[in-house]
């Protein structure tokens, strides 16, 4: 037992090296983004300032004519306010007049009059304009001229302004990187010792019992569960294969949640041992581990009823669900210093990546509360992928669904498969998914072992047909 402390202790110290290692790896490509996005920006800003310099020049080659047009809405509006309640004077005029001859030649003449000021102003609007706007924008043909080429003049000065910016403002850039990557490399290269140092104290306190065969991520032995005089697990072994999907089946209360349970160690075994093969490749026995440290060693899992949080965002759910994945200590955490705000935003755009992967980038800011159930579904197992998992355990996750939904359901535990090459293993009393889907399937019953094998060998099995059928009394 000494000895299984012992060797817990070593990897769970080369485990926080190795996530040190990836999270500096994280940290270098964020700074490098940020560092790219800040020489831009500089550059960016400054070709904004070269550009505001030739603002003068530019204007003073414009249309004097159309300027005082563009111009002229603006300077009349108030007087357009005047005129408009005028002419609703006279039209109110002729009409309490009764909209007699001479009454209307009375309000002919009233907009005659009122046209003749309005052109008036008009007029005068523009001349003042005019004489304004001809102080900064070249009238005649020798002042045009004249502007032209001292537009090109600064333009040219300009462009060798910005070209200069930009050449001293990327030499700056790569000072910056080269002096990023040698702290990234003296850092690692000290954490590479220190993994090596403990790697080595781990390999020689492995032993044969926590060996795993080959292409074996999850090995369950002689599984026993009781509870008082009941026994929902009775001896159950199998083995589950790295990268398939592998189903447990078997009737109600078979105790297929059980056997869930005592893989993530919600339940202490009564007896047997599991067997875990981490991504490092190291073989673990998940009975020396308690519950919430196993998600750590990359098992993660759904529930038959939705355990989403519904009082916050689809966007929270999967962030809160990736809390094991902070490296930073309490106390950056409560100064909330620069590391946090990086990881935090290392997290959000892996966040925003799942969801677009699972089609829910939609529901991104919507309270899960009040979401359909199928929407949901999708929330819990996004939220099982935001912590790297090795391995997924689905429970029952058709429940509720539709056929439509089903069968996208079934298309998508394929795509996870494939893009995040992980082993998933189900429990589904939906046959036809089951069978669709498995690569292996264990079917059992009253927690004993039916049998173990592909789909069509566990649909031609008798046994496994008499647990879900039931035998006749002739046989």
């Amino acid at each position: 037992m000494e000895h299984i402390k012992e060797y817990r202790k070593i990897n769970a110290k080369v485990e926080m090296i190795e996530e040190k290692l990836k999270f500096k790896k994280d940290l270098l490509e964020f700074d490098k983004r940020l560092l790219n996005e800040s020489t831009k920006a500089k550059i960016d800003k400054y070709i904004e300032k070269e550009n505001k310099k030739l603002y003068p020049l530019v204007f003073a080659l414009q249309d004097v004519n159309k300027e005082v047009n563009l111009r002229l809405p603006f300077a009349m509006r108030r007087f357009n306010t005047k005129d408009y309640w005028l002419r609703r004077e006279a039209i109110q005029t002729w009409r309490v007049a009764g909209k007699t001859s001479e009454a209307t030649k009375i309000y002919y003449d009233r907009l005659n009059e009122l046209d003749e000021i309005k052109r008036n102003k008009e007029n005068s609007v523009k001349e003042k304009i005019y004489n304004r706007i001809s102080k900064f924008v070249a009238v005649t043909d020798e002042e045009k001229t004249r502007v032209s080429n001292q537009y090109q003049q600064e333009l040219e000065i300009s462009k060798k302004n910005i070209e200069l910016f930009t050449q001293k403002a990327n030499e700056e850039q790569q000072v910056k990187l080269e002096k990023l990557f040698a702290k990234y490399e003296k850092d690692v290269n000290k954490l590479n010792v220190e993994l090596e140092k403990h790697v080595q104290i781990r390999d020689t306190l492995k032993t044969e019992s926590y060996q795993l065969e080959d292409d074996i991520v999850l090995k369950v032995e002689n599984l026993t569960m009781q509870f008082g005089g009941l026994k929902a697990v009775d001896n159950l072994s199998f083995k589950v294969r790295k990268g398939e999907i592998f189903g447990l089946i078997g009737p109600n209360g078979a105790g297929k949640t059980t056997v869930f349970n005592c893989i993530t160690q919600f339940y202490k075994p009564t007896k047997g041992d599991l067997y875990f093969l981490e991504k490092n490749g190291s073989t673990i026995s998940l009975n020396d581990y308690v519950v919430h440290d196993v998600i750590k060693k990359g098992i993660v899992r759904t529930f038959q009823n939705v355990e989403v949080i519904k009082e916050v965002s689809v966007l929270d759910n999967l962030l809160i669900a990736a809390h094991t994945q902070y490296r930073s200590n309490l106390f950056e955490q409560f100064l909330h210093l620069p590391i946090l705000k990086k990881e935090e935003q290392a997290i959000k755009e892996k966040a925003l990546y799942v969801l677009e992967f699972m089609g829910l980038t939609n529901y991104k800011d919507w309270l899960a509360f009040g979401l359909p159930y199928g929407v949901l579904k999708k929330v819990e197992i996004a939220r099982t992928l935001m912590n790297n998992p090795q391995l997924i355990i689905l429970d029952e996750p058709a429940a509720g669904l539709n056929d439509s939904e089903t069968a996208e359901l079934t298309k998508l535990i394929r795509k996870i498969q494939k893009e995040f090459r992980c082993t998933i293993l189900l429990v589904e009393h939906d046959m036809g998914l089951v069978m669709d889907i498995c690569d292996t399937i264990c079917a059992i019953s009253f927690g004993k072992l039916l049998a173990i094998g592909t789909p069509s060998e566990i649909q031609n099995n008798k046994d496994v047909q008499a647990a879900y059928l039931g035998v006749s009394e002739e046989d």
